[in-house]
């Protein structure tokens, strides 16, 4: 079993004071290559955070944060900014999708930008998964919100990243534009060999993944294989009926 990404001991605190918030306390998770894993919680149970940290798009407090076999506290800011852009992918609830560009601009933009060429036998393969084949010189503002989020995940994709990270990538879509969007994860997953981490709330969403994250205040406090919504669902009341 290979680890695509992990953390010990991983805590992350804001502020001081009276102001001072533990987002994450002494945390340790590992994320198994080429899974689908989900990281579920009550708001402010520092899913976001965690998921920010393991990417690289936030410090730590203290502890440490691998991708591979690379500890991020040991990068200089362009060596992690290099690391984030050539073995990280990134899907977020709001598309981030540059509106001046086309499609396919904005699926490249990344490999544009480091200056590299992408391998078109893959970037073909990506864009027939998506389903975006006829939709590759429309601009963003001439998409569906489900298939600006399905230029996202191509994006996330092109390049081939160690790890793709995708923030509740279906909380601005209809059931069945996100019903899409998270098939062709679990597809990337399973025919692509990809490792996903996605936050979400959602218990359908949960379902797409081979393992569930729990945290509660900070902490991981549960783990589930082979979620069903239904599982999700009952767990998630348990943790509401501690917490009031």
């Amino acid at each position: 079993m290979t680890i695509a990404a992990h953390c010990l001991s991983l805590s992350k605190i804001y502020g001081d004071g009276d102001t001072r918030v533990t987002a994450l306390d002494a945390v340790d998770v590992e994320i198994t290559a080429q899974q689908f894993t989900a990281i579920m919680g009550p708001s402010g149970s520092g899913k976001t955070t965690l998921m920010h940290c393991l990417a690289g798009l936030d410090s730590v407090s203290s502890g440490q944060v691998w991708i591979g076999d690379t500890d991020l506290s040991q990068l200089s800011d362009k060596d992690l900014t290099r690391l984030r852009r050539d073995s990280v992918g990134f899907v977020f609830q709001a598309f981030n999708l540059v509106p001046t560009l086309t499609a396919l601009e904005n699926i490249t933009l990344p490999m544009d930008i480091a200056g590299r060429k992408p391998d078109q036998e893959w970037l073909d393969t990506v864009i027939t998964t998506v389903g975006l084949g006829d939709r590759l010189k429309h601009r963003p503002s001439e998409l569906s919100g489900g298939q600006q989020q399905r230029v996202a995940c191509a994006r996330a994709l092109a390049s081939r990243p160690t790890i793709v990270f995708a923030d509740e990538p279906t909380g601005n879509l209809d059931s069945k534009s996100g019903a899409e969007v998270l098939g062709f994860l679990r597809k990337s997953v399973d025919e692509f060999g990809q490792t996903i981490v996605m936050v979400t709330h959602d218990p359908n969403a949960a379902s797409y993944a081979d393992r569930v994250i729990f945290l509660a205040d900070g902490h991981v406090v549960d783990e589930m294989f082979n979620p069903t919504s239904a599982s999700v669902l009952e767990r998630m009341k348990a943790f509401d009926s501690k917490r009031a």
